[in-house]
């Protein structure tokens, strides 16, 4: 276990988020957590947390000398059934910032110190409470911005990653035992696997590597989502299009045409998969520096796109402005939407499905609630196509945890060529440890302080 210096204190924050509600929560933890709580409460029947069982909630008041800071509610958890494997304390207070700060501020006084950003986990981590794959989960939980990622976050606070990552360890270091084996006692009689068993199962696990890669594609559309952009000229519906998706009026819509004056970006969620939608400026010639700005940004943004959504006027022929942008996305990922079908159309679909294809193409009309609703299952289809996008078993969306996986996966490649080969078998003991180094530190079992610090830094005060 990490000698970790800080570790003896006693720390505490508040561990409800900021603004008003009707409960907030100061949250003390170390050994001498019941002892600083008992010197600012005054219990009902003057009881003591010190002489309080494990687990049990209490009624009193908060003190700052002889002044009264707040009614609260007091729950006392003792080492090691707690969140951190210290002892904890939680005092539930009302959920104004001015109480919580006055109780976070006698409870300092009286001999704690403030948490840093999620040192409560992080001491759960080096008290052995839970892994660092599951310490980081809870951050993912924290953040998650879809029900879908919620669930995948909950299977990895819950260890699925870890016990899984545990039986590709137990497999490469009982090879690796073999493999030294052959090293130090080639004379010996024992029974040892032949070169080619060995390779047959080194290759088991760069296949059981590889298939958690796989899965990490869509770990990380889930975690991050993914940004479709809406372009095309002005006045086709762009923004409607948005306010649409969004299902409430977030852009200005007009009939004059280029009322979108720059990018606007909203978060939306489609069938469980978070998106970051952006309309932009409609392209068109410049009159001014501004628009010129504007449409300089828009096209930066149909660069970096996951998705281009082309929306055309198909009420209107094609256009100079719209065959222009055509040409420009011809190599992007790009789904032509055809607005205004509730209109006499005009537009050459022909020539439309000769550049992106029928599967590319869609009209619908951005007032009709049932059009949008195909149009979200026709981007979910072309994502998941795109993507491979799974939602289902165990999804690594971490970059922490993707970069060690593959750097596994390329010893355990290695050692395979080297087994199938002439080389000495020191090079493949070798690939075969590195690769156990990368996968313990995924779960914290090889990784360094400074790093450990970095992880836990990114975590809110009172986490």
């Amino acid at each position: 276990m990490y000698q970790y210096k800080g570790l003896e204190d006693t720390i505490a924050a508040i561990a409800t988020p900021a603004g008003q509600g009707g409960i907030g929560i100061i949250r003390i933890s170390g050994k001498e957590a019941v002892a600083v709580a008992d010197a600012v409460l005054r219990l009902d029947g003057k009881k003591k947390l010190a002489d309080a069982p494990s687990h049990t909630l209490h009624h009193g008041w908060v003190m700052q000398g002889k002044d009264m800071v707040d009614e609260v509610l007091v729950a006392v958890m003792l080492a090691p059934r707690t969140y951190t494997a210290e002892d904890v304390v939680e005092i539930n207070g009302h959920g104004g910032q001015t109480p919580l700060r006055s109780i976070l501020q006698a409870v300092l006084n009286a001999g704690a110190r403030l948490a840093l950003p999620g040192e409560f986990t992080k001491r759960a981590f080096l008290n052995g409470r839970m892994d660092l794959a599951q310490a980081e989960a809870v951050a993912d939980v924290i953040n998650a911005k879809t029900e879908t990622f919620l669930r995948q976050s909950h299977y990895q606070l819950k260890g699925e990653l870890s016990t899984r990552l545990e039986g590709i360890r137990e497999e490469l270091m009982k090879l690796y035992t073999m493999v030294e084996a052959l090293i130090n006692f080639p004379e010996d009689g024992i029974e040892i696997e032949s070169r080619k068993q060995i390779l047959d199962r080194l290759g088991g696990q760069e296949r059981v590597v590889a298939k958690l890669l796989q899965g990490s594609h869509s770990g990380r559309i889930l975690k991050e989502g993914m940004r479709l952009v809406l372009c095309g000229k002005p006045n086709v519906g762009k923004s409607s299009l948005l306010n649409a998706l969004l299902k409430e009026q977030r852009a200005i819509v007009t009939d004059i045409a280029g009322t979108t004056r720059d990018v606007l970006e909203e978060s939306a969620q489609l069938k469980g998969i978070p998106v970051t939608l952006v309309d932009t400026a409609g392209i068109l010639e410049p009159g001014n520096l501004i628009e010129e700005e504007a449409i300089r940004r828009s096209h930066l943004y149909m660069k970096s796109a996951d998705l281009v959504l082309l929306v055309l006027d198909g009420s209107r022929p094609l256009e100079d402005q719209d065959r222009a942008l055509t040409e420009q996305l011809k190599k992007s990922p790009v789904l032509a939407v055809v607005n205004k079908k509730d209109l006499p159309q005009q537009i050459d679909l022909v020539r439309l499905g000769q550049i992106f294809g029928e599967a590319n193409m869609i009209g619908i009309s951005a007032l009709d609630p049932e059009s949008v609703h195909e149009l979200e299952a026709r981007i979910i289809n072309m994502i998941r196509r795109d993507k491979n996008l799974d939602t289902h078993g165990i999804l690594i969306s971490n970059i922490r945890h993707i970069k060690a996986l593959e750097e596994a996966q390329k010893n355990l490649q290695g050692a395979c060529r080297l087994m199938a080969g002439e080389t000495s078998l020191e090079f493949v003991s070798e690939e075969i440890k590195t690769a156990v180094n990368q996968l313990d530190a995924i779960t914290g079992r090889n990784i360094n302080e400074d790093l450990l610090d970095r992880i836990f830094a990114e975590f809110c005060i009172g986490k």
